[in-house]
């Protein structure tokens, strides 16, 4: 799990564990001697072998955690091993009763729920037997087994609740993170691209049209009177007016942004559906990527060009990575007050009402969501499993003629 504010209480819990399960080998060592038992040596043997096997599966699992978690055949070999030495133990000694606990924990931790419950239980009855079979069956000799069989499955099942729920926490603020992130880097994407279109803007309609008018009037005089005197430098002004010009519009070109550089939003998703498409046979999974237009295009402000072109990356992303379909296609929509921009997949989907209960609305689908309503418009996404996900915005364009004509065309 990665580190949260529980990190330190299962860590503790952990080390308690292998602190009390070798402190009750080493008393089991210790009273076998004491007592002076036949059988010492053997039990001294199997105790031995017992922590050897303990303490290296625990070493296995904190070097290699990710070979034992994709290997469920080593745990229960594990456990496997140590319950057949600590059966050797209890046949020897009642004593070894004592390991019956940590044992529970182990059993409760590493197995499944039925497994590990069952594994207790049947600890417990030997406990039992061994206790009676070496004395005499006593009333705190069956409860005290049981008692402490209930309690650790008690605990085991409250510390499983406690660490899924601190794995589901550490998931939602890992992507709470990762997402604020790239809105970060989408608003100052979306930033810089809206400002160098306004230095694209102004550089045209300052500079380049000076230059433009300089060149003209320039043309004009050396019209009027082709043997004037300075007609020589007339024209070599003229020339570098025109040069200066080539070179203002090759800078109007740089900045103007590169994800919409043919100055159409429908440029950009045509090219984001080909590249897609291309990626994807790229990497032997080949899928339909379409783009669609209706309607005719009307000038945008950058914010909605940049919300609408980031929706759509982001959504042909899940596409790739996680729908596994095998056609995708965009619509983009102008319509006379709105813009719209559709998404639809024949994926996998999923099931939003289960989603919605189980998590809440992803975070990655909620920063989407605020952005497109911090524009006044609308987000819809439809799912189910087994027949893919269509996503739908809708964002509204009040005056479509006077957005054209307040963002001119960045050419000279």
């Amino acid at each position: 799990m990665n580190h949260s504010a529980l990190t330190p209480v299962f860590a503790g819990l952990r080390w308690s564990l292998h602190a009390l399960l070798i402190a009750l080998v080493v008393v089991i060592i210790v009273l076998s001697a004491i007592a002076d038992d036949p059988d010492s040596a053997l039990i001294h043997t199997l105790a031995s072998v017992f922590l050897a096997v303990y303490l290296g599966g625990s070493l296995l699992a904190h070097l290699k955690p990710e070979f034992v978690l994709a290997s469920p055949w080593v745990r229960w070999l594990w456990l496997a091993a140590l319950s057949l030495i600590w059966l050797g133990m209890l046949w020897l000694t009642p004593d070894a009763a004592f390991i019956v606990f940590p044992l529970f924990f182990l059993y409760l931790q590493l197995l499944p729920s039925r497994a590990a419950v069952l594994a207790v239980a049947a600890s417990t009855a030997l406990s039992v037997i061994a206790i009676g079979a070496h004395s005499e069956f006593t009333v705190g000799g069956v409860i005290g087994p049981m008692i402490g069989a209930g309690v650790a499955v008690a605990i085991g099942f409250g510390y499983r609740a406690l660490y899924r729920e601190a794995e589901e926490r550490q998931q939602l603020i890992t992507e709470l993170v990762e997402t604020r992130g790239e809105l970060a880097l989408a608003e100052r994407a979306a930033g810089v691209l809206a400002e160098r279109e306004r230095l694209a803007r102004e550089i045209h309609d300052t500079v380049a049209q000076a230059l433009s008018s300089i060149q003209l009037l320039l043309h004009a005089a050396e019209r009027l009177d082709g043997n004037r005197p300075g007609l020589e430098q007339l024209q070599l002004a003229r020339q570098t007016a025109a040069d200066s010009l080539v070179d203002t519009r090759r800078i109007i070109g740089e900045l103007t942004p590169p994800a919409l550089d043919d100055r159409t939003l429908p440029g950009a998703l045509a090219r984001l559906a080909d590249s897609t498409a291309e990626t994807l046979r790229a990497a032997g999974t080949p899928a339909t990527v379409n783009f669609q237009l209706e309607g005719v295009p009307v000038a945008l402000p950058m914010s909605v060009n940049a919300t609408l072109l980031r929706i759509a990356q982001g959504a042909i992303a899940n596409v790739v990575r996680h729908a596994r379909a095998t056609r995708a296609d965009l619509t983009l929509t102008y319509q006379s007050d709105s813009v719209s921009l559709d998404v639809v997949d024949d994926g996998v989907g999923f099931d939003p009402a289960t989603t919605a209960a189980e998590a809440g609305e992803s975070f990655g689908l909620r920063a989407i969501r605020q952005r497109v309503e911090s524009l006044g418009g609308l987000l819809s996404v439809e799912s189910a499993l087994g027949e893919g996900t269509a996503i739908a915005v809708t964002i509204p364009v009040l005056d479509p003629a006077a957005s054209a004509a307040s963002r001119p065309e960045v050419s000279a």
